[in-house]
Order: structure tokens, then sequence, then C-alpha cells
């Protein structure tokens, strides 16, 4: 390509600093700082306090400084204005909006981006020219003419993008008001690509000198491992990290293919083995011995999450959820003063807000947190124009924050302080739009500026890590004291192809583009392998044998590196959390029993036996500690009260119908009286009365095509109060509905929607035991006890009765006396239970009693009970 240039030498061409004239360009900034940080080592091995920076950068940002620097000469006036990636997006969305396709994509800023990576692509390889030319399909056509009218539209303003850059810059390189390196060095490029190739040339025809370099390859020793799990091989790699940092390894590198994908997992894995007590209560944020190459999006950071969750108040309603966590985050302005105050206003608001809040809402809600409301108070006073160009919106969202004391009284660590900059930055990216960008609402300019914090990716920078968890492009170049490349399965390496969508994929096999040609994607593979086996003194490579219940095999690229022996794998590190527990001194004290029941009415009813029929510690933790979940707000009744909506609906209709004898006629006005008498006491705001109206009244006819069915039957209470008995305990008991039988007797009714189990009930700790309970303590001549099941499609009665014939659905009882001296039993049991402060965790059926239990924080039998089950389940499978 060029003439080479052996690194030794370029080490000491980059020492004699700014004389030599010597300029490293990188094919990225790693690869780039890498050889920075290898310069400055040598210059501090050989005892030097002081020395010139060494002057090496990406091509791409060497193309971008030789721009900058014609822009302060008198080539100035020749030069188009650079686009920034964020304009270069909102051109390509005007380009798409503007063509025929425009109306049909949903997601347009999507369509942008992708057009706009087809777009360098395009000029990188020398292909533009034959866009609209090559045969394609319908997205190709569209690309095409996405391209024109972008193409046209930067001409006539007098824009260029940085793909073209180099385009713009190569015929002034000879231009002596250019000031260009003597030396330009290319490092560490695999291959170039045809534009920046014609760019290094129209240097060299201006003079400059170009040499060729490639990191130093070594011939270390290398084995291959294998692993049950990718998350075992994971875990192995990290000890393997942490045993060669405690021998004394410098440079350690760790490559993972998916590293995207598992960038959670990766971090969580690392963290454990290489700094295990980062985590810990008290514990500082020190920065961790290892850095991912791979940065997450920029709108994900917890601190820039509440900046635009402040800024979503702003401009309008919000869902309470993120309201809640605005007013519960630690960026806010006394957010450590009132602290608990502001978690007992989540507590309260969750009771009395909406599903969706505005500003004004919520500042009226507000109460016992002064500094919150008047930061509220201040930001809702806040003026705010109808419309605005992005530079005006970006002061209105700085003034938005400083409302509210953004980022909080605390000082920031390193990593928030880091993350705040990087907001600041985004914001003034946002900002510049306003050279391509039309004036727009604030929502809008909210929706924008949070495409763009999610397009733009965060890594903290930390002192120099001696770990490197790396992507497959990202390691490519680099040199280590030990490597360990992880995920080398035949599904993985090589790489799977992916042709640009936008671009014919002949047009990019012909011009060579490797992401589209399988066997150039080989190729490239084979030289990555080669690359990696030297690039340290020890190198692994490992495969995970399964996936789930598939199996894996090693990729054929690695099939000639040698086996490791089992002895040959890194000993194994415990963990802290093992440490911490292996030093235990734990005295088990078995304390199941709580202080008896102090009086004989409890607050909680008839529920009290249901929970402790479920798990006695339900019951104590919810009656007598008063032990509750948070609310969560939802759009329109929830569960609840679409259950106490069907109470008033059948309460209303049987008021007016009084038993079967209503039924002779036509129900439909009864019916439509009753639904609007639900919805008008549920207080229901349009659409939902409406929709609730609508299902009660369909409900209620279906309903009654059941109660048709019934021998003779009059309503004698509904929705009746009564004080009810258990074990010496009174309980406040409230009966949906009782009928008297034609035929002598009556029939107790209670009304579900869910799946009612009266089966149960012939249980020890039965199931929903209030049924029993109210027949036990009615002073009535009870025949029959069911469940009104009240679920479209599945109408019907469920329970007992003393014969066949009372109520069609009903199992008649073997004896009916001895049943409810069965239920009297267990009710009594119950009942004395509570009363005694029996409060064992012991959930009657296991995980499906404690899946939507809301006090598993408080218990945590749920993790046992859970592993187990789940465990059980998989087996069985």
């Amino acid at each position: 390509m060029f003439p080479a240039l052996g690194k030794p030498e370029l080490l000491e061409h980059l020492a004699a600093g700014q004389a030599a004239g010597v300029t490293v360009v990188t094919p990225n900034l790693r690869l780039a700082r890498e050889l920075m940080r290898e310069f400055d080592q040598r210059q501090i091995a050989a005892d030097r306090s002081v020395w010139e920076t060494a002057d090496i950068l990406p091509l791409g940002a060497f193309v971008e400084r030789l721009y900058e620097d014609a822009l302060y000469s008198e080539l100035a006036a020749r030069l188009p204005r650079l686009l920034r990636p964020a304009q270069e997006q909102i051109l390509w969305e005007a380009a798409i909006r503007a063509s025929r396709w425009g109306e049909a994509l949903l997601a347009l800023p999507q369509a942008a981006d992708e057009a706009a990576r087809a777009w360098a692509l395009a000029q990188h390889w020398r292909i533009a020219g034959a866009l609209g030319k090559f045969p394609g399909n319908d997205d190709a056509i569209a690309f095409a003419e996405w391209a024109r009218t972008y193409e046209q539209g930067c001409a006539r303003e007098g824009q260029v993008d940085a793909a073209r850059l180099p385009d713009v810059l190569a015929p002034l390189l000879g231009e002596l008001a250019l000031r260009k390196p003597e030396i330009l060095v290319v490092y560490g490029f695999e291959t170039l690509e045809p534009q920046a190739t014609d760019f290094l040339e129209a240097c060299a025809r201006a003079g400059v000198m170009l040499r060729a370099c490639a990191p130093a390859r070594r011939q270390g020793r290398a084995q291959r491992r294998v692993f049950a799990s990718a998350q075992s091989e994971l875990d192995a790699a990290a000890q393997w990290a942490r045993a060669k940092l405690e021998a004394g390894a410098q440079r350690i590198g760790i490559v993972v293919p998916q590293l995207g994908e598992r960038r959670q997992a990766t971090v969580r894995i690392f963290a454990r083995s290489l700094q295990p007590a980062h985590n810990l209560p008290g514990e500082g944020r020190a920065a961790l011995p290892f850095n991912l190459s791979l940065g997450a999006p920029l709108a994900d950071d917890p601190l820039v999450r509440v900046a635009l969750s402040a800024l979503a108040l702003a401009a309008g309603e919000v869902p309470f959820e993120l309201a809640s966590r605005l007013l519960r985050s630690p960026f806010l302005a006394a957010a450590e003063s009132e602290m608990a105050r502001r978690a007992q206003l989540d507590a309260e608001l969750r009771a009395k807000a909406p599903a969706r809040i505005a500003l004004g809402k919520l500042v009226g809600l507000i109460a016992h947190c002064p500094a919150l409301r008047q930061r509220l108070e201040a930001l809702f006073a806040l003026p705010r124009p109808e419309r605005g160009s992005p530079q005006e919106w970006a002061r209105y969202c700085t003034a938005v924050l400083d409302a509210l004391g953004f980022p909080g009284e605390r000082a920031l660590d390193s990593k928030e302080f880091q993350a705040r900059a990087k907001f600041n930055e985004t914001l003034a990216e946002f900002a510049r739009l306003e050279r391509v960008a039309p004036e727009m609402e604030f929502p809008d300019a909210l929706e924008s500026l949070r495409r763009l914090c999610a397009a733009t990716l965060f890594q903290p920078e930390s002192p120099g890590a001696p770990v490197q968890v790396l992507g497959v492009i990202e390691s490519l170049g680099l040199e280590f004291d030990a490597l360990w490349v992880t995920g080398l399965t035949d599904e993985t390496w090589p790489l799977h192809t992916r042709a640009n969508p936008f671009i014919p994929p002949a047009l990019q096999r012909k011009a060579g583009i490797r992401e589209a040609s399988p066997e150039a994607t080989l190729e490239w593979a084979k030289r990555a392998t080669e690359g990696w086996l030297g690039a340290a003194d020890e190198v692994i490579v490992s495969t995970p044998l399964r996936e789930d219940d598939r199996e894996l095999l090693p990729s054929p690229l690695i099939a000639g590196v040698a086996l490791a022996p089992a002895a040959a794998d890194a000993p194994g590190v415990a963990r802290y959390r093992d440490l911490i527990f292996a030093c235990r001194r734990i005295e088990t004290i078995v304390d199941a029993t709580a202080p008896k029941l102090a009086g004989r009415s409890p607050r909680g009813g008839t529920r009290i036996l249901a929970d402790q029929a479920a798990c006695p510690f339900r019951a104590y933790a919810r009656h007598r500690l008063a032990a509750e979940a948070l609310e969560a707000p939802v759009e329109g009744p929830d569960a609840r009260a679409r259950g106490r909506l069907l109470h008033v609906l059948m309460k209303a209709l049987w008021s007016e119908l009084k038993g079967s004898a209503g039924l002779k006629g036509d129900p439909g006005p009864a019916i439509a009286r009753a639904a609007q008498a639900a919805v008008a006491e549920a207080r229901l705001d349009e659409p939902f009365a409406a929709l609730e109206r609508a299902r009660l009244t369909k409900l209620a006819a279906e309903w009654l095509e059941v109660e048709r069915a019934r021998a003779p039957f009059e309503v004698v209470a509904l929705e009746e109060r009564r004080t009810l008995s258990a074990a010496g305990l009174e309980l406040a008991g409230r009966i949906d509905r009782m009928d008297r039988l034609a035929t002598g007797g009556y029939a107790l009714i209670d009304y579900k929607t869910g799946r009612p189990t009266p089966h149960d009930w012939l249980d020890a700790r039965p199931n929903d035991p209030q049924l029993p309970l109210y027949v036990l303590s009615a002073p009535e001549d009870v025949r029959a006890v069911a469940f009104a099941k009240l679920k479209t499609g599945e109408m019907r009665y469920m329970g007992f009765a003393e014969r066949k014939d009372l109520i069609s659905g009903l199992k008649p009882a073997i004896d009916w006396r001895a049943l409810l001296a069965g239920w009297k039993k267990e009710v009594e049991a119950l009942g004395a239970g509570f009363a005694a402060g029996d409060a064992r965790v012991d959930p009657k059926q296991l995980l499906a009693t404690c899946r939507n239990c809301d006090l598993q924080p408080l218990c945590r039998v749920y993790e046992r009970v859970n592993a187990l089950d789940e465990a059980g389940e998989d087996a069985g499978d």
C-alpha cells in the first residue's frame, strides 16, 4: 500500500516531537489512544519527565482538523459548511418526508438513520454515482430518490456532510495555506476504503510523505477452552483476568463478540470478580479496574433520564410512574434533606393521583415538601413560547432544569459529572439544529432531543484500566500482555454478512464491501483470527457448549488451536458473598408466633380468614402490621374498581327486579338504569364511562339468562352488612346477595369475575372461607351457597347445595350437616390461629400462593419457593 515503517522507528519519530512533523492516523479512537499510551510509556521508561504530545488521531478526525484549519485561512470562502450528524439526520428526514414514501413510513427517524449510513457507505466505496442505475428492490429505488433530494438540498445551501469531506479537501491539499504534516503514518489499517485511498494519495501529491505501520505480531502460546454455558465462560474469563492482574499483567484484553447484547451481564460478571465490594452500602464510587469499549445510550444514564423526565413534565401530561421517579430523584434541589418526606408524598400520591398527571395538578397535590413545591411552582411559572427554534428550546431546557435545581445538592461523582457534561454537549448539538430545522413546538423539540440522547453513546472515561473488554472490531490492531477471545461458536464467528438494505447487494459485492460478501467476510475473519493469535504472549479462545437447549460447536477458524487440558483452567476466585457467608455466625431462632391479639374486633373483616388460610404471615403482616403494597394509578378503573362496579350494578338491578318474577318482562330498561347508576357512583369520566356502561349492560343481560333457568326465587338481601363470629373474633362482613327459595330455605350468593374454586372449601385451610363463614353465622336456614361466576362466555353458578334441585350447577352435598360441621371446624381454626398470633411463613400452595402476593419484599420466602418450584417445573418438562 505505502512504504512500510517499523513500529520502533515510528515511536522514535514521534519522540522527536513537532520538529519531525509526524502525524499518525488510525482506524478508530481506541487504537489511537492505545498507541498514545504505548508512546507515553516508552517516554517514562526513558526517564523523561516532560515530552511533547504525539500527534495521533483517527483518520476521520484528521480530515476534520484539516477542514477547521482551512476555515481559519484564505481558503474559508471556498469551503461549504460542515454538517453535524444531528443536522444530517434532520435533512434526511426532510428528504424522506417529501418523497412519495414519506407518509407510508411509520419509523421515519430510523429510516433516516439507515439512509445516512447507506449514504456514507456509498461515498466511502465510490458507488454513489451508481445509485438508481443499478438494479435493486423498492428500498434501493426509494433510497436513490432520497439521496438525490438530500444532495440537491446540501448543494443549494452550501453544506457538506462528513462522508464527503475528504473529497472536498482533496483538491485543496496543494494549497500553501493549508497546514499539512511532513510525514503521515497510516497505522493499523486492515484495508483502506477507496475514498480514503484517494485522499491519502492526494496528500502524497501535495508533498506529504506517506508510510504504513502495523502493530507488532507476537509469537505467543494459544490454547482453546470450552465451557458449559456462555455465563460460565464469562465467569472464567473474569476470574482469569483477576489472576493475571494479581500476577502483574498490565494490559489484559477480553473480546466478547456480542458485547452490545450482553453488556449488562458482562459488567455485572466482571465487577463481581474484579471489584467485589463495588456495590456495597457505604462504599465510594471508585473506578472499576476494567473498561468496556461499547458505551450505553446517553438517554439510559440515570442523571440524563431525570433531566429528560423533567423536560417531559414541563411539556405536558406524563405517566404517573415517570412523575414518581422524578419526585424521588436525588438530582433535584433539596432531594437529600426532603428524602423521607418525598418518599411519603409518593406513597400518598399513588392513592389519589391520576394515571397521567400534568405539572399544575402535581403542584396542587404536593404537601409537606416545601422545597419541592417551590421548585415545581417556579417551573410552572416559567414562560414558554408556542413555537421556537432549536436554539431557543435549548435555552428553555436549561431554564427548566435550573428551576428544578438540577442536578441536586450533593456533589456528583465522576460518572455523574461526566454524564452531565455529555448531556450539556448533546443539548448544544441540539441547539445547532437551528441551521437546518424549522421552528417547532416544544413536544417536537423534546422528542428530537430525546432521540439525540438515545443515539449518543456514553462511556465514562476512567484512569487507564488494565482490563479492556472489547467488541470484535475494537479489538483488532491492539496488543496485550494476555488476551481471551470468548464466544467463538460456528454461529458467531465468522460474523454474518449484513448488506446495507438501501444499496443493491450486487452493487455492494462488486465494490468489494466486506459486509455484503460471505467470501470476503470469511477472509477478513481469518485475518482477524490470526491477528488475535499474535496479539499477546498468552491467548485463549473459547466457546460455550450449549445455549438453553441447543448444542453449540466451535468455529472452524479456531479448530487448529490446541485444546487446553482441564488442569490449565484458571483457579476459581470465591465470590464476595460466598466469603461473607463463610464467615457467618448465625443463631437460628424460630419466631413464628406473634403476641396474641389484644381485642376481639380486628380491622380487615372476613378478609382476615382468607389471608390466614393462604398464609398465616400474610394475615399477620397485612391486618396487624398494616403492611400493604404501594398503589399504582392506572388508566380507567382497575380490577378492584371494576369489581365494585359489578356489585353496584347487581345491587341496583335486583333492587328493581326483586326476584325471578321481575324477569318475566323486558329487563332491558332495568339493566340500563342499573349500569348508569353503577357508572355514576364510580364517577367515571368519558370515554371510560361509556365503555363501562356498554360492558356492564352486556354482562348483566347475559347473566339474567342464567337466572331465567332457575326455579322461582325472591331476593331478600343485597350488599347487607353483618357481624360474623369465628373463634371469638367479631368480623365485619357483607353478604352480596341472599335469595329465598320457593322450595324453602335460603341461598347465599357471592359475585366473582375470576376463577372461583368452591371445591377448595373441602380442604384444610379452605380458600375464600368468607361464604362458609356467612353460612355458619346466618340465622336463616341456608341450604345453598354459591359463587355467581360473572365472566362473559362462562356464566354459571358454582358451589354446594343441600339438594340437587335447588340451583342448577351446584353440587349436592353428600351430607349437608357434616359439610357445615367441617366448615365450622376450619373457620374456627383459622380465627383461633390469627387471634393467637400464628404468623408462620407457610404459603398453602407455595408458588401459586406467593406469585401474586404484594408482601414478597417483606417475607422473601418467594425467592426460595420460586427457585425450587421453577426448577421442578423445568425438570418435569
